[in-house]
């Protein structure tokens, strides 16, 4: 059965999508830990990182830069945390968080319940950033 991340990509069930290119794709966590937190996919379904080939690893961290840089840019924060849990859906993916504290990326706290609307406007405050 197809993760929901591939769902997603598949456009069978909504997301709401930063960046795409046809192996890797970024988008919302619609349950984030802070606002702006995005997921960064690679398309092939693959359950744990480190059994990605080599190449395919170093291109998800190399298409989650500018992505990260477009974060940043749009959302108040000091850094973008990088973090691989990899626990909940069994196809790899990298969380991108928006911090000012390491709290910020602390997995265990309750997470946000944004709106669809809350979250396409952050959405779209990402993309814009995304495409200077």
């Amino acid at each position: 059965m197809a993760s929901i991340f591939t769902r997603i990509i598949n456009r069978e069930i909504p997301g709401h999508i930063i960046a795409e290119d046809d192996h890797y794709i970024a988008f919302l966590d619609i349950t984030p830990l802070v606002m702006g937190h995005t997921l960064i996919v690679p398309k092939k379904e693959v359950d744990y990182i480190f059994d990605l080939q080599d190449e395919k690893l170093a291109g998800l961290m190399l298409f989650a830069k500018p992505v990260a840089h477009a974060i940043q840019a749009a959302i108040p924060c000091k850094r973008i945390g990088v973090s691989v849990i990899g626990l909940e859906v069994p196809h790899t993916h990298v969380h991108l968080v928006p911090m000012n504290s390491a709290d910020d990326v602390n997995f265990t706290r309750a997470k946000l319940h944004p709106t669809q609307e809350q979250l396409k406007l952050v959405a779209d405050q990402i993309v814009a950033k995304l495409k200077k």
